[in-house]
């Protein structure tokens, strides 16, 4: 009886705590559902704002000083909940902060030494700007409102020329290191796992400026329209692509919660990511380079195409049985590259083998022109090969984005250099605007943004990303007859290609995943190999690392896509960087956002102020949905939008109060019936 009402009680205790909120009193707390006087959780999905008037001085009025939740030391189950109590804060704790979304130091900046240091190198982790579960206290959850927010709905109220000048000066104490709060990070122990060690703020956000109007500033050349999300509303997503089946057989659980589409790369049909290797799809020609076996005809000019494509037919019906489902199909094909010059190193044996088949149907040619022929036979082969297995995909399954693994390609190496930057070569460019007939024919595209163990806290790692991605989401803009760019989906790994034992830091997640989110991509896959987890030692490693690292991070950029994108782009687009060599990404605000780790779910509580929707649209601008307007929001326009997602947020949790507390209410009288039951007996 005890566990079945402490959990309710927890329960609703739970829902109270997301946002910084009290009770009004007693008596006017007899109706719950229409007195409530706090400011909810924001929805990450922001409803458009009506045409007509608002009263926002009732919202703000509404607004008041936020209520610390407070932890009572309880040995708490993995299914329950802790006791807490919720009291007044002081006054030093209600200060506005101005730590604002995305104004995260870049690993390039960790990596340098700090000035006042004299030398001593800061740590390149920055999980220090991330919010973590329960990293900070429940009244954390974020400051009130902006005192002077109506200023920025009316165009004749002047706003206070002391905006964030004066929130530095009464911004609260910074919080206690972890090793201080190590009590109550103990508390919550079983609803959440270890998290990253956190590290020192290196930088601030500029103070903003006294005038509270937008500068005047040139917009950023318009985007070219993309496919709308695979997720409603969801922005960027992180795909799991990694076998599971040793994990399974050990019994050691993944937790992939916060993964947008699961899937293995083991032969399993009816998956949301199909990954179709050489010998799934069609009659690949190709040659084992180890055994010299041509199979298919070795070269593509030797190959059976109507053979290969009725092959690739009764793939596709078994791999991807539903005509109607969507998601991702990634054709990997790496023993040849489609462009004659890009076959170098051990693929120079295509074009020895396409010079000699030349040679053998004309031996009166002369060897340039044999190479010349063997040249262009190759690549008209090798087109019709990748564009009709496109073409045939898209007919079969048109809700399946389909496109290539490793294209387009970057080649930016060579980052041990001292000048790197990681911009693909004007060569490059020009190469990839060849393959104008691959982009035109897939409706996804597919880099890699794999690392290697050099590049681990490096921030070299992030130029090498960055212009990799956006290389990908440069050739998707140029087709023309589709009308909307194909969606770029970087695949990464959890562990570095050349030692596939060691995992990725924070720094090494924000320089991958983090890079795609903040550049413009639509997602990445997440892929694993069989050998990296063929082991109960590596499989237990996968799933610690999961908990305290991985999917908290996850969880934080995809969230913070989506507040992006419903704020700033009005939900009809993604926010994408307005320069993409600057080092802004999409991360929540930790002095306004948490995330908890509650029953297999990963939850993003909070809500952001306006200094920080300022901040995206100074550093973010739209790429619009195909068929949507998403122009960026101004000030105004942005401070309107918040206090109507708070008057929105009202209502969804006075419903949500009030189901809490019936919910509550009957099952004490079912606990009394029992009782009752089990004494009549």
């Amino acid at each position: 009886m005890v566990s079945v009402t402490q959990k309710s009680r927890s329960y609703m205790l739970l829902l109270l705590s997301l946002t910084p909120s009290i009770f009004p009193s007693l008596p006017v707390a007899i109706l719950p559902a229409l007195t409530i006087s706090v400011c909810p959780v924001l929805s990450l999905s922001v409803p458009t704002a009506p045409a007509g008037s608002t009263n926002m001085s009732a919202i703000c009025n509404a607004s008041t000083t936020p209520a610390i939740l407070k932890p009572i030391p309880s040995t708490v189950g993995p299914m329950t909940l802790p006791r807490a109590s919720i009291t007044a804060p002081s006054e030093s704790m209600s200060a506005t902060s101005m730590m604002l979304l995305s104004d995260q130091t870049s690993t390039r900046d960790l990596l340098t030494p700090s000035p006042t240091a004299r030398g001593e190198q800061m740590s390149p982790n920055i999980s220090s700007y991330l919010p973590h579960p329960f990293k900070y206290p429940p009244s954390s959850l974020g400051p009130p409102l902006h005192e002077n927010l109506l200023c920025h709905l009316s165009k004749t109220t002047p706003c206070p020329s002391s905006n964030s000048s004066s929130l530095l000066k009464t911004a609260s104490p910074k919080l206690s290191s972890p090793v201080s709060r190590a009590p109550f990070s103990t508390t919550f122990l079983p609803l959440t796992s270890q998290t990253s060690p956190a590290l020192p703020k290196t930088s601030t956000s500029p103070p903003e400026a006294a005038n509270p109007r937008q500068p005047r500033t040139l917009p950023p050349p318009p985007l070219p329209h993309t496919t709308s999300p695979l997720f409603e509303n969801r922005p960027f997503i992180v795909t799991w692509n990694i076998p599971d089946l040793v994990c399974k057989r050990y019994n050691i659980s993944l937790d992939t919660s916060p993964f947008k589409g699961v899937a293995t790369p083991a032969k399993v049909p009816g998956q949301f990511l199909s990954l179709f290797y050489t010998d799934r799809l069609g009659l690949y020609p190709h040659v084992d380079l180890t055994s010299r076996t041509h199979f298919n005809g070795g070269i593509p000019q030797r190959g059976n195409l109507k053979a290969s494509m009725y092959k690739a037919r009764a793939d596709i019906n078994y791999y991807i049985p539903s005509k109607t489902s969507r998601g991702l199909a990634v054709i990997d094909w790496e023993e040849w590259r489609p462009l004659w010059d890009r076959n170098w190193g051990t693929k120079r044996i295509y074009q020895t083998l396409s010079v000699a088949h030349v040679k053998h149907t004309n031996r009166s040619l002369t060897v340039q022109q044999a190479i010349q022929k063997a040249k262009q036979q190759f690549q008209k082969a090798a087109r019709s090969y990748m564009s009709g297995m496109l073409d045939v995909g898209r007919a079969m399954r048109p809700n399946y984005l389909w496109g290539f693994y490793l294209f387009p390609n970057c080649y930016n190496y060579g980052w041990e250099r001292t000048h790197y930057t990681g911009r693909c070569s004007k060569e490059v460019r020009r190469q990839n605007d060849e393959l104008l007939w691959l982009w035109e024919s897939s409706t996804a595209l597919f880099p890699s943004v794999y690392l290697q163990v050099s590049l681990a806290d490096n921030p070299r790692a992030a130029l090498m990303v960055r212009n990799r991605v956006q290389e990908a989401l440069r050739v998707s803009a140029l087709p023309r007859q589709s009308g909307a760019a194909a969606p770029v989906f970087a695949y990464t790994r959890p562990v570095f290609v050349d030692q596939n034992r060691r995992f990725l830091s924070q720094g090494d997640l924000v320089s991958t995943i983090g890079e795609s989110a903040a550049t413009g991509a639509s997602g990445a896959v997440l892929w694993g190999a069989s050998a990296d987890y063929d082991d109960q030692t590596s499989c237990e490693a996968l799933s610690s690392y999961l908990s305290s690292t991985l999917n908290p991070y996850i969880s934080n950029v995809t969230a913070a896509a989506q507040l992006c994108s419903n704020f700033l782009c009005r939900g009809n687009g993604r926010c994408v960087r307005k320069n993409y060599n600057s080092n802004h990404y999409l991360h929540l605000n930790p002095e306004n956002f948490r995330i908890l780790h509650v029953q297999k779910r990963h939850l993003v509580l909070g809500r952001p102020n306006l200094a920080d929707l300022k901040t995206l649209s100074r550093r973010f601008t739209c790429q619009c949905y195909k068929g949507l307007s998403c122009s960026p929001r101004t000030y105004r326009e942005l401070a309107k939008a918040l206090m109507f997602s708070v008057k929105q947020g009202l209502y969804h949790k006075a419903n949500a109060l009030n189901k809490a507390m019936l919910d509550h209410a009957l099952q004490d009288s079912i606990t009394k019936e029992n009782v009752k039951k089990s004494l009549k007996v």
